[in-house]
């Protein structure tokens, strides 16, 4: 396939480079594509200089110093600006937050017997999380345990008081806790008002910086600022923490593996499954329903030597770090999943789901199925998946995707044959087990120099990045 220059320079992945490069010769349309009829985009909002909080509004601020200074009320460009950060920051932080509280939630009902489809994993894991939060693990059994841990994980959502949040107390490095309550008190001397940096509760923050950017309330740049880091800590030492510590108790703690990625491990001869979305909660069981004899003997009878599961975005790694179920790709790549032509069925729950793939689904056989209360899509088949009734909800969807691969059409099948190795799951757990179960041997090696530090790159990338 002859590659274009103007298709090159939308990725540099050579996998995605074919798929859109099938995409522009068949005129199908793409995020990309999408972007493009946008331009130019407004300048105003791009600089957060434009401002809707109010009916006054909008409202929108001269860059330049030449145009309008102030909004109708009088909020400067810091102030408009700080709102609409802090703002992002809440709507990042409810969504990633409430990834802790459904497996809190879920915990306390295994720890209560009201579910019967999910279990405890890993209860070395569960005793190290109960340890932390000052509980006594060898005085209870598992199901109390587990029972107390969700109860303080739950209790930090919607807490009242003015008491750091458990988690983050039990988490966070003593000197971290410290620096953060110096810079709470350096900000409250500097602007004659109590100014807080640890978070309370983790809702109350999200619902602070609601109430605080609302018309006429807070207009002070740092104040705002500061809020938005209350809430930012408040979700990852606190709502994300949760998700990641009680998802493996209840899943299991990842391991070191190898693994593959990109488009190429879709498979032209099996029924092919794409995850996709943010929540193991759902995928977790399609993948157990998935793997099974039954569906196994299903998918022969269709004509598919079986199924493949393969995960996009966060379900994808969440899937791909406790099983090595490979990965297609990230946020940009969902369309060009369904563009191969050989995927029978996209289930998604929450999150970095383009609405486009109703659309673009039924360019081809792909069924399209949202299974979250949370999140419509127009187009998209809705199957309401309940813990409760998991398993129940995971075969269905997994025998619609079987019945569908006779629906194929043979003309439209092109994946590329570019797969990458990639070396997961490393979880704190595993992390320390790879360094003889003490950080020493990393520490050393950050203090001689044989290594500058340690990164996280965290986050999908967009056709603007």
């Amino acid at each position: 396939m002859k590659i274009s220059e103007a298709t090159k320079a939308k990725s540099v992945d050579p996998a995605s480079q074919e798929i859109l490069q099938l995409a522009a010769d068949q005129d199908i349309e793409t995020v990309w594509n999408r972007l493009e009829k946008q331009q130019p985009q407004c300048g105003f909002g791009e600089l957060g200089l434009c401002c809707r909080i109010c009916m006054m509004g909008p409202c929108r601020i001269d860059p330049f110093g030449e145009g309008a200074q102030k909004g109708a009320c009088g909020a400067t460009a810091d102030t408009i600006v700080a709102r609409h950060l802090i703002r992002m920051i809440a709507g990042g932080a409810a969504a990633h937050s409430d990834h802790g509280r459904r497996p809190a939630l879920l915990l306390k009902e295994i720890a209560e017997g009201h579910n019967q489809e999910y279990r405890i994993t890993d209860p070395e894991k569960l005793k190290a999380i109960a340890a932390r939060l000052g509980l006594s693990p060898e005085d209870c059994d598992i199901k109390e345990l587990a029972l107390a841990v969700a109860d303080i994980a739950l209790n930090d959502f919607g807490k009242q008081d003015e008491e750091t949040l458990a988690f983050v107390k039990a988490y966070a490095p003593k000197k971290r806790l410290e620096r953060w309550q110096k810079i709470a008190d350096n900000l409250s001397s500097m602007s004659e008002k109590t100014i807080g940096i640890l978070p309370r509760g983790i809702d109350r923050e999200i619902v602070d910086i609601m109430h605080r950017t609302h018309f006429g309330v807070d207009h002070g740049p740092l104040s705002l600022i500061a809020q938005g880091v209350r809430a930012a800590i408040g979700d990852g030492w606190g709502g994300s923490l949760i998700a990641t510590e009680i998802q493996d108790v209840i899943f299991g703690t990842p391991k070191i593996r190898e693994a593959n990625a990109n488009l190429g491990v879709i498979d032209k001869e099996q029924v092919n499954i794409v995850i996709h979305g943010h929540e193991p909660v759902l995928s977790e069981k399609i993948v157990e329903i998935a793997t099974s004899d039954k569906m196994a003997q299903l998918a022969q009878k269709q004509g598919a030597k079986g199924v493949n599961i393969v995960g996009m975005c966060c379900s994808g790694n969440e899937i791909l770090m406790r099983h090595g179920v490979p990965i297609a790709g990230n946020e940009l790549q969902q369309e060009l999943a369904i563009i191969t032509g050989a995927v029978e069925l996209i289930c998604v729950d929450v999150q970095c789901i383009f609405p486009a793939l109703a659309e673009l689904s039924q360019c081809f056989h792909t069924h399209f199925v949202a299974t979250s209360d949370q999140a419509a899509f127009p187009g998209s088949t809705h199957i309401q998946f309940e813990e409760n009734k998991a398993n129940l909800c995971a075969e269905k969807i997994v025998t619609m995707a079987i019945e569908n691969f006779s629906n194929r059409k043979p003309e439209k099948i092109y994946i590329p044959a570019v797969t990458n190795r990639a070396l997961v799951g490393f979880s704190v757990e595993a992390i320390l087990e790879a360094l003889g179960g003490t950080p020493e041997p990393l520490l050393d090696a950050i203090k001689s120099g044989a290594i500058k530090g340690v990164v996280g790159i965290v986050g999908c990338n967009n056709p603007k990045v």
